[in-house]
């Protein structure tokens, strides 16, 4: 989908653009081709909305149509988009070593526990927030099958495998037994 600031000036594809991602989201809405023409699909879209959420059915956009569209249209947005990443910060250089507490290791917990349903040879860590002995023997494995040096600590290396490799094993998560 082309950025926002494409269509400045052009305010009938924009509103296509709005009602197209909100039909994607909603299938009770008409979907359109943002075209920039405010042709007969338009209206009908532009009529669908008003009736779905309310308003005087008149297929043409007055501001609180614009308005109403807009409102729908940014949640609708989010929907459409992929999750937010999480970036974790780690200052240059830091480790987290054995024995450190870290709000950072409740996150590196769950992800070494999906990926210790994916690789048998990665352990299962404890869930305390705390790079105890059972987490460190988990991490150490994950770097030792990631070609890092196992030093069970937790460093922006690590962590750059951890994040590459979560989202991969947490999708295999969800797909049914005969498709593994």
């Amino acid at each position: 989908m082309r950025p926002p600031e494409s269509f400045i000036g052009q305010p009938i594809r924009s509103l296509q653009t709005m009602l197209q991602v909100i039909a994607e989201n909603d299938s009770s809405h008409v979907k359109i081709i943002p075209d920039g023409i405010y042709g007969p699909e338009t209206t009908r879209a532009v009529s669908v909305f008003q009736r779905n959420h309310g308003l005087p059915v008149t297929g043409v956009t007055d501001q609180t149509t614009w308005e109403a569209v807009v409102a729908v249209y940014e949640p609708a947005l989010v929907e459409q988009d992929a999750a937010q990443e999480l970036g974790i910060i780690l200052n240059p250089k830091q480790v987290i070593r054995k024995g450190e507490r870290s709000p950072h290791l409740y996150l590196v917990q769950g992800m070494l526990m999906v990926l210790s349903s994916v690789y048998n040879s990665v352990g299962q860590p404890s869930q305390s927030g705390i790079l105890d002995e059972c987490t460190a023997d988990a991490l150490s494995s994950f770097q030792c099958l990631c070609g890092l040096p196992m030093t069970g600590n937790l460093d922006k290396h690590t962590w750059k495998h951890l994040a590459l490799q979560y989202p991969l094993a947490a999708n295999l998560q969800n797909l049914p037994d005969s498709s593994r």
